[in-house]
Parts: C-alpha cells; structure tokens; sequence
C-alpha cells in the first residue's frame, strides 16, 4: 500500500518528467529542484495538472546559499524557492529553483500562474536582488526607496551602508553614513557556579 508522500512523489514526478533536476524527501516532505529555463513551465503543469493540482501559491522566497555549509557550497549562489497546496489532494510541495548567474540573479515570474506571488516576489527582489522576468511591478516593498543595496544577502554589512535620524534643525529624516562601531555578536554567557547539578 502507498502513502500519502509516494503518491504525491510518483504524481509530481509524472508531471514534471525529464525536466526534474532533483528530488529529495525529508522530515515528512518533498522537495524538487527544476532549472530556470524550464521553471515557468514547470510550475503552469503542476497547477494545471489534474494529477498534481496545486491550486496555491502560499509562499515564496530567496535563498543567499554563498556561506551555506560553511561556506563549501559549489552551486549557484541564488535560489528561489515556492512552497504549493493541492487542497484537492491534501498535498504541500517544495520547488526550488537557482538562478544561473549570481552576478545578475534572474528567474521567471509566476505573477501570470499565481497573482499571490506578485508581494512574495517583491520582497525576494527587495532583501536579495533577485530579478524576476516578467513581473510588472518589480520595485522594493519593505525597505526605502532610497536603500542601498540588499539586506538579506550574505555579503551585506550587519549594520548596513547608511542610518537615518530626525534632525531638528531641518524639520525632516535625513540620512547619513552609519556612525556605529562594528561589534562582536557572540553572546556573552555567565552561569552560577553548579549550574545544572541537582545536589
């Protein structure tokens, strides 16, 4: 007898064919990974599949893998990854795809096969860079319109390129180059001395 995951393994897998670049089933779910080039494609066939069904877009964000595994990663640096429902299957799946030039991050835009992805792809381009090809209205959405940069990246200073403050003498916010001194953000641990000894 089959479970709930095979099925949805063998139904994603028939949907999605050669164009499936990698699976992995982990902690009760399923992840694929699918070029750019065929991303698009791929993710109209998983909506409109009836094998598949994803009728959902619940969520969708970047991904900076330049320091993950302590900085061993060989593969692209950018990845974009879209969490989807199947309400008529009861099903949830994990696609990911990597953008294939970091300098230049860019993947399609899934505005035309989910309108919720349009904010979800804002905040992507907005905290990493990360273009998408045909979204309309690809603009910041949580940081300032004058923001340098972006925040989410790896490479992004902690306490970032320029603070701003309230002068009085102008009657406005302005902003300036950051005045605070770079620190070390290791916590500092004090315990009592049999800490943790039951006596």
């Amino acid at each position: 007898m089959t479970t709930k995951l095979e099925n949805l393994e063998s139904a994603v897998k028939g949907v999605i064919g050669e164009r499936l670049v990698q699976s992995h089933l982990a902690l009760g779910e399923l992840t694929v990974v699918v070029s750019a080039k065929d991303y698009l494609q791929v993710m109209f066939d998983l909506r409109d599949s009836a094998a598949t069904c994803f009728e959902q877009l619940i969520d969708l964000c970047g991904v900076d893998y330049s320091t993950y595994g302590d900085g061993l990663w060989q593969g692209e640096r950018f990845a974009v990854v879209s969490h989807l429902t199947s309400v008529k299957h009861n099903w949830r799946l994990r696609v990911r795809v990597f953008a294939e030039d970091d300098e230049f991050p860019i993947v399609a835009s899934l505005v035309n096969v989910w309108s919720t992805a349009n904010w979800y792809e804002r905040e992507a381009f907005d905290f990493f860079g990360i273009l998408f090809d045909g979204h309309n209205d690809l603009r910041r959405i949580l940081t300032d319109y004058g923001f340098i940069g972006h925040p989410f990246r790896k490479d992004f200073p902690i306490s970032g390129y320029v603070e701003m403050r309230y002068d009085a003498d102008q009657k406005r916010v302005v902003y300036q180059p950051v005045t605070i001194e770079p620190r070390e953000n290791t916590p500092r641990i004090i315990r009592e001395e049999n800490y943790g000894i039951k006596g």
